[in-house]
């Protein structure tokens, strides 16, 4: 039996159903993985919704992240064995290589054999949080030690790997998060400081924890109404790295402020990097790096079986998670 995650409509959690698809057989280039564990992001519920970047071609499988076992390899494939405990880096879209199911494909060039101290639920949840922080930070942004850097949407996996990465560069880390109710958990996680955004007034308590200067790095996925308080919070010359949109509103922004701070409002989006070999190699480097010396570290806030999966997704969708959010494979989902 070979189950996979499928929908035929988009919507709510309800649409989706696990269904018995055939086992599939790996190409020229391709990598086929038995899972172990699977990553889940707001991506994904994104993708559901059918307000992804790319819209979902029924019936349409789902998923970006997944760890398991290589057990066969298509031809052409190099520096791969079978047997090899894997993890996927997305970089491909789910209507080509959707990753959430029992047995699936993917490009060889996403493969990675991940660090040995990772389970195979860590090793689900390294990918998209660390390399869309990576990309944001260091490749686009710039990080460097001495820099303060604010980060939006802080208890969700990219916004706790955002806060080591910075801490990795020698940087100051400032979590923003909209009630107060998660800053333990926050400062548990290694920021040096919280501020809640519906309790607090934004900017003036970034001057107060940077003496007036402002923050030289914003990373926000959020948009909408408070961007304007992070314009405000920024240091001049700062760079504003926005990733996300989970904040549809219109965004109300004073061009003088961007123009007179000579502010640099950066989009970003994960296959910027993912899509580029040597960025994507310097990425996977990177990241590879801060797991083994234990600089980087997944943070999982829940697990649910295979055959949760409408609930896993209702659960993402409350939004109360601080990390990932990992759907299990099997009985046995350690390395």
């Amino acid at each position: 039996m070979n189950r996979a995650v499928r929908f035929d409509e988009t919507g709510g959690p309800d649409v989706l159903r696990l269904e018995e698809v055939p086992l599939p057989q790996p190409g020229p280039g391709e990598v086929m993985i038995r899972t172990r564990a699977l990553g889940l992001n707001r991506a994904e519920s994104m993708f559901r919704l059918g307000q992804y970047g790319t819209y979902p071609v029924f019936p349409s499988g789902i998923g970006y992240e997944a760890a398991g076992v290589v057990e066969a390899l298509g031809e052409g494939v190099h520096g791969l064995s079978v047997g090899n405990a894997v993890s996927v880096v997305p970089s491909f879209t789910m209507n080509d290589y959707p990753v959430h199911g029992e047995a699936v494909l993917a490009p060889a060039h996403a493969v990675v054999v991940h660090p040995e101290r990772l389970s195979f639920e860590e090793a689900a949840s390294v990918w998209m949080q660390f390399v869309t922080a990576y990309g944001g930070l260091v490749d686009v942004a710039g990080i460097r030690a001495g820099d303060t850097v604010l980060i939006s949407a802080a208890s969700s996996s990219v916004g706790l790997a955002a806060i080591q990465i910075a801490h990795k560069a020698g940087a100051r880390a400032i979590a923003l998060t909209r009630t107060s109710a998660k800053r333990q958990q926050l400062l548990d996680a290694g920021a040096d400081d919280v501020i809640a955004t519906t309790e607090e007034d934004v900017p003036a308590r970034v001057r107060e924890l940077t003496d007036g200067q402002g923050a030289r790095i914003v990373f926000d996925p959020v948009g909408g109404t408070a961007l304007a308080d992070l314009v405000t919070a920024a240091a001049p010359g700062a760079v504003l790295v926005l990733y996300g949109v989970l904040d549809r509103t219109p965004t109300p922004l004073n061009i003088s402020e961007v123009l007179f701070k000579r502010l640099t409002l950066r989009g970003f989006t994960l296959f910027e990097i993912t899509t580029d070999s040597q960025r994507r190699a310097d990425a996977v480097a990177f990241v590879t790096d801060g797991l083994a010396k234990g600089e980087l570290t997944p943070t999982i806030d829940r697990t649910f079986p295979l055959e949760d999966i409408a609930d896993a997704h209702r659960y993402l969708e409350v939004g109360g998670q601080v990390g990932k959010i990992v759907v299990t494979v099997g009985h046995d989902a350690t390395s």
